[in-house]
């Protein structure tokens, strides 16, 4: 009797061991991702103003493109009123001298109808040419303005791009090594748990999935938790979560063999 009660005994210490190496080996398992997190935030960041920056540039290459078109639209009209200012001015003067040799009113009368019509069609396209002279100096400014944004967007762009790259540079080698200790510690933890650890950490806002108990209250949603509760994680027989959250609780004992490991 008295030796299957020791057996007992030892089998509920292993138990403890097991369930206390587990909780270390998850804890360590958050901190590791937990850092690689860090240099993703901050990198990932700058990706997305390089892409805008980019977005923003293509979209001031594009006006400036349309500005282009619409300038040589409008040099292409001036020029079209031009010759037809001459047309007109050439049929004035033919008309004017038909009128010298014209032989009763009626013929008269006619001509100098045509040369009023070509005078007003003069007068059109000269206001059609004022026009888009107007238009072409007010698109000129406009594109001067985006020119000016352009090129200073472009620097920005540069600067940004400099940035990271020195960035992922700076962090690319700590991210492997961290990667790398992700994957040892995955490896000392039951697939099961691993699996849960997981989908605890996508769901979370935050990433974290293991969370040490501050106040008596959980560290990931701040939620108080009871005193029984608080016993059992400190006794680390058991894996527990919280029961608002989900998150897998530990206590400052824990976190401490984890920082003198």
């Amino acid at each position: 009797m008295e030796e299957n009660k020791l057996k007992t005994n030892e089998t509920e210490e292993q138990v403890e061991i097991t369930v206390e190496r587990k909780l270390i080996e998850l804890y360590t398992l958050q901190q590791v991702d937990s850092k690689i997190d860090k240099i993703r935030i901050i990198r990932g960041e700058l990706p997305l103003e390089v892409q805008d920056l980019e977005d923003e540039i293509a979209g001031m290459e594009t006006r400036m493109q349309k500005y282009n078109e619409e300038l040589e639209k409008f040099t292409k009209d001036v020029a079209d009123y031009k010759n037809k200012i001459k047309e007109a001015t050439a049929l004035i003067k033919k008309y004017e001298e038909q009128q010298n040799n014209v032989r009763n009113n009626r013929e008269y009368e006619s001509l100098t109808k045509e040369i009023e019509y070509q005078s007003l069609d003069i007068q059109l396209c000269e206001k059609r040419i004022n026009d888009c002279t107007k238009k072409s100096e007010m698109l000129k400014v406009s594109m001067e303005e985006t020119k000016a944004r352009f090129e200073e967007r472009k620097g920005d762009l540069e600067l940004k791009k400099s940035e990271l790259s020195s960035i992922v540079e700076e962090t690319e080698k700590e991210e492997e090594e961290l990667m790398a200790r992700s994957k040892e510690s995955e490896q000392l933890i039951e697939e099961r748990l691993l699996a849960a650890y997981k989908r605890i950490r996508k769901n979370a806002r935050n990433g974290l999935a293991v969370v040490k108990i501050e106040r008596d209250a959980c560290g990931g949603c701040f939620n108080k938790i009871p005193p029984q509760h608080q016993l059992d994680i400190r006794m680390h027989k058991k894996i527990i979560v919280c029961e608002y959250c989900g998150r897998i609780l530990i206590d400052e004992d824990i976190v401490s063999m984890y920082n003198n490991n």
